[in-house]
């Protein structure tokens, strides 16, 4: 099983660090540079808004569905013809109640309208990762890698068209960022759904109310834990937007907008090593093999990883959020220096939350694939219950920086909470040496920043020489073992 992890692992960051980076930094940050940071503060808070509700669209069905075809297979058929339907249905309570609650907050005629169109797009993505957990479930993890970035791909491909292509007399607006989300959803859902009616031998729609509640009941524990999860980790920017009135608002949405894409984009690795270890979990659970080496391998590659990410990303903020977001025409020096200085500051504070997010993605999916969804969801409500008092309490007094600092205390919190529960749950062994590594991998990190901000040449060698000196580190402690990996690929037969 670790064979069959580590070169479905291999060949899904590799296609993704070929697609994403570009997204987010040729594509995503451009489009902010262009509109500004109030119209892309405004799409920002929709965008974090709509994905709230976000449960509503899913109900737990993805995630329940991902860990039942992994350990039942012949049920694909059964499930997905009827789930299909159920998906339907969902999107339209989706629909009522994100603006039901748009309207009682007092969102305008502009918001609503964007709103609609977030909305859809939420809609089209749910529905494409449910296609995609039939997919992951069946253990197909190439075609899913593929489909992991289709989307991007073809996001990237209208985007430059409309950014660069001569074709718009040199304007961008926010709304056709969202419409080009549309069409790449689209046509992504598309080729999804194919794949998965030809693999369930899909012939018919099928109405079964008994068996879609007994469904609902099932994926119920995996909704709410999903709901939860998503709302410590997006209501930041609803609470900057809410609190702030006007156009501070919209312009502090942006600073942490520029501050998050970051982080947003490195835990996309923490969630595909998730998308993979919650199959391949459910069945070493059920086949009751052993877990210790299963867990340890992916842990210590992304821990490891975000070590690196997070120390560089500390004492580099200032020239990073400079690089990424230039003086703009027309800016004053006084207006970028204030902008660069709140944005490296809430950079620097939310990078530490993938230390966080990399513990609870590992921890998380393997209590998830033991069925361990009531104590998963008190983590999470007591984690929303930190990240609302403390936005509440900081947000009008240090305003973006106080979003972040909430989604750092809470994102440490859960991790922690989650990695005490594994532990409890599973009796692992303390590895005493393994963690004597990482503290002391840890202080050489912060020794290598130090050192390297001190050398002659430019912000960026010094960074790459950090990085250089970080990884080489690592593999010499063995905390990103190479000759274990390729023994793995050797000694493991693929399921």
């Amino acid at each position: 099983m670790q064979k069959k992890f580590l070169t479905n692992l291999a060949l899904l960051l590799f296609l993704n660090v070929l697609v994403k980076p570009f997204w987010i930094f040729g594509i995503d940050r451009t489009v902010q540079n262009t509109v500004g940071l109030e119209d892309f503060g405004f799409y920002f808070t929709i965008f974090n808004f709509a994905y709230l509700f976000n449960i509503l669209l899913d109900a737990g069905i993805t995630n329940f569905n991902n860990r039942n075809i992994a350990q039942h297979m012949h049920l694909l058929n059964k499930h997905f013809s009827s789930l299909v339907i159920l998906k339907f249905l969902l999107a339209g309570l989706y629909v009522a109640v994100t603006f039901l609650v748009a309207l009682i907050i007092g969102y305008n005629d502009a918001q609503l309208k964007l709103l609609a169109w977030v909305g859809f797009n939420q809609f089209l993505l749910s529905f494409i990762l449910y296609l995609r957990s039939n997919v992951n479930g069946m253990l197909m993890f190439r075609t899913d890698s593929f489909l992991s970035v289709l989307d991007r791909l073809l996001m990237i491909a209208i985007c430059a068209v409309l950014l660069w292509g001569n074709v718009t007399g040199g304007r961008f607006e926010i709304e056709w960022f969202v419409y080009a989300q549309t069409a790449a959803y689209l046509m992504t859902a598309i080729v999804a759904l194919a794949i998965v009616m030809k693999k369930a031998k899909f012939k018919k729609l099928h109405w079964n109310r008994a068996f879609l509640m007994v469904i609902l009941k099932k994926s119920f524990p995996f909704a709410i834990l999903v709901l939860l999860m998503s709302v410590y980790n997006r209501v930041d920017s609803v609470f900057i937007e809410r609190l702030l009135e006007g156009m501070e608002g919209n312009r502090q949405a942006g600073i942490y907008a520029q501050a998050f894409r970051l982080l947003d984009a490195v835990n996309q690795i923490a969630w595909l090593f998730a998308v993979l270890l919650l199959p391949i979990y459910s069945r070493m659970i059920r086949l009751k093999e052993p877990l210790v080496d299963m867990v340890r391998l992916p842990f210590s590659l992304l821990f490891t990883v975000a070590v690196i990410v997070v120390t560089g990303s500390f004492f580099y903020r200032v020239e990073i959020m400079s690089w990424l977001y230039p003086m703009g025409e027309g800016e004053s020096s006084a207006d970028f220096a204030r902008k660069l200085n709140e944005s490296s500051t809430v950079y620097g504070i939310l990078m530490f939350g993938f230390l966080g997010s990399t513990t609870m993605y590992i921890f998380s999916t393997l209590l998830t694939a033991n069925g361990n969804l009531k104590q998963l969801n008190l983590v999470a409500l007591s984690g929303i219950a930190l990240n609302f008092i403390i936005n509440i309490l900081l947000v009008p007094r240090l305003m973006a920086t106080g979003a972040a600092i909430a989604s750092l205390s809470t994102q440490l919190f859960t991790a922690g909470a989650y990695l005490l529960l594994a532990q409890y749950f599973f009796r692992f062994k303390i590895d005493v040496k393994f963690l004597s590594k990482l503290v002391i991998f840890i202080l050489l990190v912060i020794g290598f920043n130090f050192i390297s901000k001190e050398l002659p040449f430019t912000w960026q060698v010094n960074f790459c020489v950090m990085m250089a000196a970080a990884a080489i580190s690592a593999f010499a402690m063995r905390l990103i073992d190479i000759h274990g990996i390729i023994r793995q690929l050797k000694d493991h037969e693929s399921y």
